[in-house]
């Protein structure tokens, strides 16, 4: 099978790739230079292009094409506007039998109106948060375009997906994910939303990977959805007791650091920080039930369980100082967060 990626050497997408070259299956990724073509695996093209700029793009894929012929299935991972979808389906129509567009889970209706999230029962619906308002509209385009043209798409929503190189903590920065563990092994206030007790599912990139490639070039994926997703369902507490036993710390010292905070009060300190990833995402309930998928990719399965999981990455981290990032700017906000809030508490019961 022939596979573009649109991206394809992040965090998520990296799974996928090993496990397509593993299935010795032709993939060729998309880069926009250098650096990014130096993270593609050795069994793997390169095509270098603007995958944003459409007729850089279109030109690149063209020569592709000519030397190679069409793609069998071509994959999205790096969509989130949809001008660039409609663009998309443009490019590709006449190129490939399959596109893949990687939407999000969080893109559901939130806060669901049941706590199993189905994708033939959940309309698409979120209120606080414009990337998963964005995705929402990309699929619509796509769905669009399907019945009108038959343009073959399949869309596919991860939910909280992570991989070696994250600490998936419910509050975090997302450029360097060290800084949650930094916090909590020198004593710092760790900020958490709610109360800890909802609860949430973590998939392994490795897991989502199986679900992916089993889609591809499969003709039962065409022109439906699919979330890919584990049955690791969690509370925000056990997450974060499984982080910090990775990192030598007790539940009780954990306990002691951390600062509960309504999510609603934590969006009215930060909108920007805390509005969208909280109540458009992480505050609500997110489990979902995964038999569409298995019906069709009977080898989807969580074989990976974030308990196991969290040591890999904390070796991960620790096995390089120069991966232990520290994001200055979220450690002033949360430090700011947590003074205020615990002072609002101490007045209120002066």
């Amino acid at each position: 099978m022939r596979v573009l990626f649109i991206g394809g050497t992040g965090l998520i997408s990296s799974a996928s790739t090993s496990l397509l070259i593993e299935r010795e299956h032709d993939l060729t990724l998309v880069t926009r230079g250098t650096s990014a073509k130096a993270a593609i695996p050795q069994r793997a093209r390169a095509i270098v292009a603007d995958a944003l700029d459409a007729p850089q793009l279109r030109a690149a894929l063209a020569r592709d094409v000519a030397a190679h012929g069409e793609y069998d299935a071509v994959v999205q991972w790096i969509g989130f506007s949809p001008d660039h979808i409609s663009d998309d389906i443009i490019t590709f129509a006449n190129l490939t039998k399959q596109y893949v567009f990687i939407s999000s889970a969080s893109a559901y209706q939130t806060p669901p109106k049941h706590y199993v999230v189905s994708e033939d029962t959940t309309a698409l619906h979120n209120p606080f948060w414009q990337y998963s308002r964005d995705k929402a509209e990309s699929e619509y385009r796509l769905r669009i375009a399907t019945a009108e043209s038959g343009f073959p798409a399949t869309v596919v929503r991860p939910s909280h997906t992570y991989g070696y190189a994250e600490i998936p903590a419910g509050i975090n920065s997302w450029t360097k994910p060290w800084t949650w563990a930094d916090r909590l092994l020198r004593g710092a206030p760790m900020v958490a939303h709610g109360d800890g007790a909802s609860l949430w599912t973590l998939t392994d990139h490795r897991d989502f990977a199986v679900g992916l490639v089993g889609l591809l070039g499969n003709d039962a994926a065409i022109g439906t959805d699919f979330h890919i997703t584990s049955d690791d369902v969690l509370s925000w507490n056990q997450i974060h007791e499984y982080i910090a036993g990775a990192l030598g710390v007790s539940d009780e010292q954990l306990a002691e650091q951390t600062v509960h905070i309504p999510s609603t009060l934590l969006a009215r300190f930060n909108q920007e920080a805390f509005e969208g990833p909280l109540l458009g995402d992480k505050t609500n309930a997110g489990i979902f039930d995964n038999a569409k998928l298995r019906a069709i990719v009977p080898d989807f399965a969580t074989r990976h369980h974030f308990a196991d999981a969290i040591h890999e990455s904390v070796a991960w981290f620790r096995a390089d100082p120069a991966r232990q990032g520290i994001d200055d700017a979220a450690n002033a906000l949360w430090d700011d967060v947590a003074a205020r809030y615990m002072r609002g508490i101490e007045a209120m019961f002066a």
